[in-house]
């Protein structure tokens, strides 16, 4: 798919480019709209290379994206700065893509072929690289939102907790310490999350519903009683809408 960043006579930067630019600047929306059409193969190219695929004129976000970046270029381009205006308008094209891809992390949860690259020219090593740094970008965003997801349900878990009149870090300290045990009570939580009688139960006093259960459980009042807080704690993951905390449950059975 070499034709993803094939030359295009259109983008070749014209001696009154730079001209162009600085009208643009001062007002002029003719010549703005003139350099933006001219140079509008240059953006397809560009967001090509750094997409990894063929993008397209009104069907795909990156082509906006690129549109608009070019417009801050002109807007941006300092001649006292920057030799040339089309470097400097490939660089923030990359960068606010870049940008969107982090936004829109789903871009990369589809499989983009490396064989797009599978020539050795350069352009194609510059798109590959430029691939790899707005995947990784997207992968450090996701682990950190994840990361973030995380922090903000222990936060509401905790809260949760004190309802109860139960700390976090004593339900540590309380936790059965035999894996059996800690399974046992579990499906204590199941039991009870899955019975609408004794999760509103649970809800409203703030308490194990015991006499309901020692009719579903064949677990002792007195075993039920010292792994009160931990059973609560765990039921309290299933009936509410803590996801992360479900996916750790989950792993234990």
């Amino acid at each position: 798919m070499g034709f993803l960043f094939q030359n295009s006579s259109s983008e070749g930067e014209t001696a009154d480019c730079g001209q162009m630019v600085l009208e643009a600047q001062s007002g002029n929306s003719l010549v703005r709209e003139k350099l933006i059409k001219s140079y509008t193969p240059f953006i397809l190219k560009t967001a090509s290379k750094v997409s990894g695929r063929y993008v397209r004129m009104g069907e795909d976000d990156e082509v906006s994206v690129g549109l608009m970046a070019f417009n801050e270029a002109i807007d941006c381009f300092d001649t006292g700065k920057n030799s040339s205006f089309l470097s400097f308008a490939e660089t923030v094209i990359k960068r606010r893509l870049i940008d969107h891809f982090r936004k829109e992390s789903s871009v990369f949860r589809k499989n983009i072929p490396m064989s797009s690259f599978e020539q050795e020219d350069d352009d194609n090593q510059e798109g590959i690289q430029y691939y790899l740094e707005a995947k990784r970008s997207v992968e450090e965003f996701q682990e950190k939102s994840l990361a973030d997801e995380r922090k903000e349900e222990i936060i509401l878990f905790t809260r949760k907790l004190m309802e109860f009149g139960i700390t976090f870090q004593e339900l540590v300290a309380v936790s059965p310490k035999h894996e059996d045990a800690r399974l046992r009570a579990m499906e204590v939580a199941g039991i009870i999350a899955g019975d609408r009688e004794m999760s509103v139960y649970l809800m409203t006093k703030k308490e194990l519903p015991l006499k309901l259960l020692e009719k579903k459980v064949e677990i002792s009042r007195k075993t039920l009683e010292r792994q009160r807080k931990y059973i609560i704690a765990i039921t309290l993951v299933l009936v509410s809408e803590f996801d992360h905390l479900k996916q750790y449950i989950e792993k234990a059975f």
